[in-house]
């Protein structure tokens, strides 16, 4: 095992996210920020932005990414390991640029970036590497010395991202009345994507029908499903589902929806669902409008008892998991030889996204990769 007290050559983590509102006034610009460049027009905007004004105009992502930096920070110092820990966002302040713009003053020249997304695709992980290189273009333009920036390897199989949600499913089972509890389907949800992202996820050796985004979803699901029967001695059926589908309605993306999928589930006289987001690093805007109004008001209609378990958020076993992917990655680059730590049938994902991986539809330039533009 790695030195869990050490991290050289990195000099600081940068925790990189997404981002959201934080209040009514801040919806229709953060929409705007997500959409650039796409020439949708604002009353479209204020349409979509419904969602995020049924919870007063603020997602929750922005908290819940401050307890996961507490967290971290927590476990760090508990171990010994003197590593700060910074955060920046793709679409709302804390901007990536800014983040990135203290750190170089603050004397940060090694970085590793953790994104809370933990599977490859082209918006999960390809188009963060996009952002940090535009955010390096930036702090180029204005003459500052650029720093080194590695990012973490996807951490979908790590038994401290698996080990939480396995918990939150046999939570939501318990929750459920005891004659349906055993009948229980698990519906295992993530983000849907075009079909020809999916397809084209991952190295160029995985690309093909679902790509690796659909095929460590399905890791995932597996060795949740298989750790419920082991605990449980009940062999639950499931499928992997998806939410959230936007863009244009001839373009296909991945199903089945989880609505749709509630409705399937009912006719064929399944007496319960645990819907469990395993697509998602925490509660945030699309599992609490897409999972706990929409597909929570389907399955009542139906008649359908259904619970929805926890996503992993801040909890301690997910931050001791960044710790050791984070002394892994720092063993790694200090030439030490490393076995790292994943589960499943896949195998622990590559240090260095490869040339090919999850490619853009229009070529641009990227950072943390082997076609990175910034060494």
């Amino acid at each position: 095992m790695p030195d869990a007290r050490d991290a050289s050559p990195y000099d600081a983590l940068l925790l990189l996210s997404f981002g959201g509102p934080e209040g009514p006034d801040d919806v229709v610009p953060f929409l705007e920020n997500v959409t650039r460049g796409r020439g949708i027009p604002k009353e479209r905007l204020r349409e979509v932005g419904q969602h995020y004004f049924l919870f007063g105009g603020v997602s929750p992502i922005n908290d819940q990414n401050r307890a996961l930096l507490d967290a971290l920070r927590k476990d760090f110092a508990e171990h010994g390991l003197d590593l700060p820990v910074y955060w920046g966002n793709r679409n709302w302040a804390p901007y990536l640029t800014d983040t990135l713009r203290e750190m170089v003053r603050d004397g940060r020249r090694r970085i590793l970036v953790l994104a809370t997304s933990a599977y490859a695709s082209y918006s999960g992980c390809r188009q963060y590497r996009e952002n940090l290189a535009d955010a390096l273009a930036a702090l180029e333009a204005e003459g500052l010395e650029l720093p080194k920036v590695d990012k973490l390897r996807h951490y979908f199989n790590h038994p401290g991202f698996l080990e939480p949600m396995i918990d939150g499913v046999l939570r939501s089972l318990d929750e459920l009345p005891e004659d349906v509890r055993d009948g229980a389907h698990l519906a295992f949800s993530t983000h849907s994507i075009p079909t020809a992202s999916a397809d084209t996820s991952g190295p160029v050796e995985e690309h093909g029908d679902g790509g690796a985004y659909v095929k460590q979803h399905l890791d995932v699901a597996q060795q949740i499903a298989d750790a419920v029967r082991e605990r449980t001695g009940v062999d639950h059926p499931w499928q992997l589902v998806y939410q959230s589908r936007s863009g244009a309605p001839h373009i296909p993306w991945l199903e089945p929806d989880i609505c749709d999928h509630l409705d399937e589930r009912h006719a064929a006289g399944v007496p319960a669902v645990v819907i469990a987001p395993i697509g998602f690093v925490s509660d945030h805007m699309e599992v609490l409008y897409d999972l706990d109004t929409e597909a929570k008001a389907r399955a009542e209609e139906l008649g359908l008892p259904m619970r929805r378990s926890a996503t992993v958020g801040a909890d301690p076993r997910f931050a001791a998991a960044i710790r050791e992917l984070v002394t892994e990655r720092a063993a790694v680059e200090r030439g030490q030889d490393v076995t790292p730590c994943a589960l499943g049938a896949l195998g622990a994902s590559h240090n260095l996204c490869p040339v090919g991986c999850c490619p853009a539809r229009a070529p641009r330039p990227v950072a943390a990769g082997a076609d990175s533009t910034y060494a």
